[in-house]
């Protein structure tokens, strides 16, 4: 039915086109909105002891997509009867709604055949809009419940989280280029992003700082793994504590795995220094575990380290950072130092050094980000304050990228560059090097010029003339001079002696017999008259 649908024009098409895009970013909403809305009634169906209906259900489900956007939720059931803020966003829930916005800005650019696209700045603007659409109805829906969303946390930062993700589909779409930058940008910056290299430059800090950034997870993460093997008892017997159906155990287990990426940015910033606060009262660290902490029963928090002074295992997570120091170094010495380019390719050690630092502020930007979205409140006093503190985290992870990785990345360098000699240079001086490029000039305009310029009489003319060919320049080819008494006699070993030959038997024409009368004539003659244009 779609192949025998009649064609549209490019002016029908369009408006076609931008309410699919706006279509397609509502759908996007309501895919993320649905699949939660889905495990939270296959849980609510599965507990024997719920006292709440479906409605409340579905009222959970969107209080939850709205925290996956990053939304701060107030909970007003509470034991107390005070309102209570929740605001640690499992990254993995909130993973969902990011994917799904960016597939669908990039689908809008990407359309099947014989469909149009819209342009980039509609295809971002549609598919955020029907997204928000979608976000707005749903804060509505929600409003009033149990869990309901704060109104300005809904505009920060829920609103950039979508908008950064519609852009990022849409960059990737365009093929991942590095525009222009803002007209208010300096001069200097224009013409650095015109040259070619700079988006090289450019791709190898990108690349550094985001491996930079994925080494310091995967080290948190194993960090927080040998903890949970460490605590494995109290572990167990906070998850058993908790629930004591198979439905309850469940939905712990999948709560705490949609952590575990928050928990990695824990176990990072644990490596990094700063650690993380476990209340307004405590903090948590691999120096010491101070305070008093307000810990809620649940398995990862079990398996905290002892309060106290830090122990030498505790010291050992400094492998964290000094790993991301060196992945920064070494992705940015793969394309600093080729391993087998000559010397004139890599890098100088100036460029090396700022790629390096620039790598580690972007692994410091990437690591206070992710302890942004990986902490938050968790209820009102003790509790207001849960999580690393992005801004330390940041700090941390810039100092110690830069610290070890531009050091390392100068040895690298040295290392690749081992035995490795630059191109021999001409024993002559500046004098020597401006005669042969002088030479070099001469050599291109009488090649250029053969031919207008024919030889006169072939080899026979050359043996007759006394030998006045010139010897050629070495490594440059024939070189074409002019010889008193003869036409243009050209040195050989030139590609263009095979072509120069066949004006050997072209006529001497009388332009280059007044040439050769000239040459013969005694300099008191006076000048010959040029001949007539006629002739």
């Amino acid at each position: 039915m779609t192949e025998r649908s009649p064609s549209l024009s490019a002016e029908q098409g369009r408006p076609a086109v931008l309410a699919s895009a706006l279509l397609r970013g509502a759908l996007a909403a309501g895919l993320g909105l649905g699949s939660i809305a889905v495990l939270v009634m296959v849980l609510w169906i599965s507990s024997p002891a719920s006292d709440s209906g479906p409605v409340e259900a579905f009222h959970t489900a969107a209080g939850l997509w709205l925290l996956a956007h990053g939304a701060e939720l107030i909970r007003t059931d509470t034991l107390t009867g005070a309102p209570a803020p929740v605001g640690v966003v499992p990254l993995l829930l909130g993973a969902l709604p990011v994917w799904l916005v960016h597939r669908a800005a990039r689908d809008v650019l990407e359309p099947d055949e014989g469909r149009g696209a819209p342009s980039p700045r509609a295809a971002f603007g549609l598919v955020t809009g029907g997204y928000l659409l979608v976000g707005g109805a749903v804060a509505l829906y929600a409003r009033g419940a149990s869990m309901s969303a704060e109104p300005l946390s809904l505009l920060f930062p829920s609103v950039p989280v979508v908008a950064a993700a519609a852009a990022a589909g849409v960059w990737t779409a365009s093929g991942r280029p590095l525009g222009p930058p803002p007209s208010w940008a300096p001069v200097r910056l224009h013409e650095a992003m015109a040259r070619s290299r700079f988006a090289r430059r450019a791709e190898v800090v990108g690349r550094s700082a985001a491996a930079g950034v994925m080494v310091l997870l995967g080290g948190g993460a194993l960090v927080v793994a040998a903890a949970l093997v460490w605590h494995a008892d109290p572990v167990q017997d906070s998850f058993l504590r908790l629930s004591g159906d198979w439905a309850g155990r469940f939905a712990v287990l999948f709560l705490a795995l949609l952590l575990v990426p928050n928990a990695a940015v824990w176990g990072a910033a644990y490596g990094l220094g700063p650690g993380f606060a476990l209340g307004t009262a405590s903090t948590v660290g691999p120096v010491a575990f101070e305070g008093r902490p307000a810990l809620p029963d649940f398995p990862l928090l079990a398996a905290m380290p002892a309060e106290g002074a830090g122990a030498p295992l505790n010291w050992a997570t400094a492998a964290v950072p000094v790993a991301a120091a060196l992945t920064v170094a070494w992705f940015t010495v793969r394309r600093a130092a080729p391993a087998h380019g000559e010397r004139e390719e890599a890098w100088s050690m100036r460029e090396t050094v700022l790629a390096v630092v620039l790598g580690a502020v972007g692994c410091g930007i990437g690591a206070a980000l992710l302890a942004a979205a990986a902490g938050g409140p968790l209820g009102t006093r003790a509790l207001s304050e849960f999580g690393p503190v992005w801004w330390l985290t940041g700090a941390a992870a810039l100092v110690w990228t830069a610290a070890l990785g531009v050091p390392a990345a100068l040895l690298l360098r040295a290392w690749r560059l081992r035995g490795r000699t630059a191109p021999e240079q001409p024993a002559a001086g500046a004098d020597a090097a401006k005669r042969r490029q002088g030479e070099a000039k001469e050599g291109s305009a009488a090649s250029a010029g053969r031919r207008w310029w024919p030889r006169r009489g072939g080899p026979k003319a050359e043996q007759e003339s006394g030998g006045t060919e010139a010897d050629p320049v070495p490594g440059q080819g024939s070189v074409s001079v002019l010889a008193p008494g003869s036409g243009i006699v050209s040195g050989g070993g030139g590609p263009g002696d095979e072509d120069l030959e066949l004006y050997d038997f072209l006529p001497t024409d009388p332009w280059h017999a007044a040439a050769d009368e000239r040459a013969d004539r005694p300099a008191e003659a006076g000048p010959v008259s040029p001949p007539d244009a006629t002739s």
